[in-house]
């Protein structure tokens, strides 16, 4: 009998983070499977690479929601990573833990232990900050763009010196001594810290699974679909999974965790028999747990983008002339720097949409090129813009909308029903248009206005509020930071799982990715994804040695 001691499904940033957690003693025999294939690839080595593999379905899930209505009953494009390493793997590499105010507000719906000061030894456990060394530096590298990114970057700070923004030089800052239970809010507008090495992506099987699987008592399988999770008598025994063809069957003796993602994980747990019990009759699956919340609760967020015609060369400049790629190409591979050896997101930060705001509500960036899409379906990509170009982008920070996912049928091949109910809420409208205002008044600012030779539509001058949501209605997209879909929390009916990542209602069962999350953090997900697994791993240690 194919049978190990834990059994993970994904090898995305929780699947990578528990593997090597759960394999660095030894004792434990590790299977982890992976819907997509491998990620020895030249786009997802290349750090500027990711809007290559945007579109790619050989390394992409490639999702659409249904039509929103709040957004012109238009589908909303969600690309989620199909690769070892999961979204890590396809993403814009920016790491980002959010506000300490985030996890002390999952600590207020009930979560013991979920609290800033609770979670931020986990940050730390990962954490190889070049810029910051510590002696008790984690695997995963976070490094500063420093020199390397455009010049244009200077008039983005120029402009917040001018209307007196709060700047911060660290994003992910611990708190400083005496600074009280929340630290020094990392608030404020700065250069983002990526996960980069040597001019080369970083993503969590960089720095997690790749350790592991040298160990010896972890095994990869890629292109493995997990169709079931085999429950017998109220206890996960382990998976069924469909690989070159065949069904296949392996067992674990401690656990299954999954960790398939805020898409992937509500839907295996309904193919499962573990979700709303009308929806798993409807497609004929037997239900062994009702739980409306799974697939529930569903938050991620919107930004919205301006874009300019500037009159300084950009990134447009460099990269849109074959002469310019060929030259940044070379570069690239002589020395691993240049333009294609940092993400495009290159400054923004965490900002007060106006001066009343409690705390900060919309995070901002700022990227040095535009561009547009053409082609359809496998050729399908992103062209820079001709002229000079940048952008100014914000996204608000903790939507109060929720949405579903939902199985369309008991075929695991086939995508779930998205519906993110997007903007449902008259608070999420209000910071659509706070937001808009606040990137209104950064590009009014005298140091944007040297800048800007043409405003590119939607234009924001002069807009009555009631314009610049119908605008944000129009224009605004996803960030890719879908969470809480089997969110954690008190019980069945409000939640998934418990403090402690179990399943309700079935032994030997947990869930670990950004689904657990209780709510969306105010900036990028995939830090606190990897900090979730970093305490799971904890508390699954702690489980095996009490047995």
């Amino acid at each position: 009998m194919d049978q190990f001691d834990y059994i993970i499904i994904g090898a995305g940033s929780a699947g990578c983070v528990l593997a090597d957690r759960l394999s660095a003693d030894g004792r434990n025999k590790i299977l982890v499977l992976e819907a997509g294939g491998s990620d020895n690839r030249f786009w997802i080595k290349v750090p500027l690479g990711y809007g290559m593999t945007f579109f790619d379905r050989r390394v992409n899930w490639a999702y659409e929601t249904e039509p929103v209505a709040a957004l012109d009953n238009r589908r909303i494009y969600w690309p989620r990573g199909k690769v070892v390493g999961g979204s890590s793997s396809i993403n814009a590499s920016v790491y980002m833990r959010g506000l300490p105010a985030d996890y002390d507000d999952w600590q207020a719906l009930g979560n013991t232990g979920w609290g800033w000061s609770d979670v931020l030894p986990y940050f730390r456990r990962s954490e190889n900050f070049l810029a910051h060394p510590r002696a008790d530096a984690g695997p995963l590298v976070i490094s500063e763009i420093g020199a390397q990114a455009h010049p244009l970057k200077r008039y983005f700070f120029e402009a917040a010196t001018e209307l007196g923004l709060p700047q911060t030089d660290n994003m992910n800052r611990d708190p400083l001594p005496g600074s009280g239970a929340n630290g020094d809010q990392p608030e404020g507008l700065g250069m983002y810290q990526i996960n980069i090495k040597n001019g080369r992506r970083w993503s969590a099987a960089d720095a997690f699974l790749r350790p592991a699987l040298q160990r010896g008592n972890v095994e990869l399988r890629t292109r493995a679909l997990v169709s079931c999770i085999l429950i017998k008598n109220g206890r996960a025994v382990g998976v069924a999974y469909r690989r070159d063809g065949r069904e296949e069957k392996v067992f674990a003796k401690a656990s299954v965790i999954l960790s398939g993602g805020a898409v992937n994980s509500p839907q295996l747990l309904q193919l499962s028999g573990i979700g709303p019990a009308g929806l798993l009759k409807q497609h004929g699956i037997d239900v062994i747990i009702d739980n409306a919340a799974v697939g529930a609760n569903l938050q991620d967020h919107l930004a919205m983008t301006y874009s300019y015609k500037a009159n300084r060369p950009t990134l447009n400049n460099t990269l849109r002339p074959l002469f310019g790629k060929l030259k940044a190409g070379l570069t690239y591979l002589a020395t691993r720097k240049g333009p294609l050896s940092i993400s495009v997101n290159q400054c923004g930060g965490l900002i007060r949409s106006h001066r009343d705001a409690p705390r900060p509500d919309i995070q901002v960036y700022y990227n040095p090129v535009t561009y547009y899409g053409v082609g359809t379906g496998a050729k399908r990509h992103y062209e820079m813009d001709a002229f000079s170009g940048f952008i100014l982008c914000f996204q608000p920070c903790r939507p109060t909308s929720a949405g579903h996912i939902r199985i369309r049928s008991a075929d695991p091949t086939a995508a779930p029903v998205i519906e993110p109910n997007y903007l449902a809420t008259e608070d999420d409208q209000a910071v659509a248009v706070a937001g808009g205002k606040f990137i209104r008044e950064l590009e009014g600012s005298k140091a944007f206005q040297s800048l800007i030779s043409e405003p590119i539509a939607p234009v924001l001058a002069d807009k009555s509020d009631a314009a610049i949501l119908a605008d944000f209605r129009k224009g605004a997209s996803t960030v890719y930071h879908p969470t809480s879909t089997c969110r954690m929390g008190k019980g069945i009916g409000d939640a998934v799982v418990d403090q402690q990542l179990r399943v309700f209602g079935v032994e030997g069962l947990r869930v670990v990715d950004a689904s657990a999350l209780p709510l969306v953090p105010s900036a990028n997900t995939n830090a606190p994804t990897m900090m979730l697994a970093q305490k799971a791993a904890d508390h699954i240690l702690a489980d095996a040695k009490a047995r």
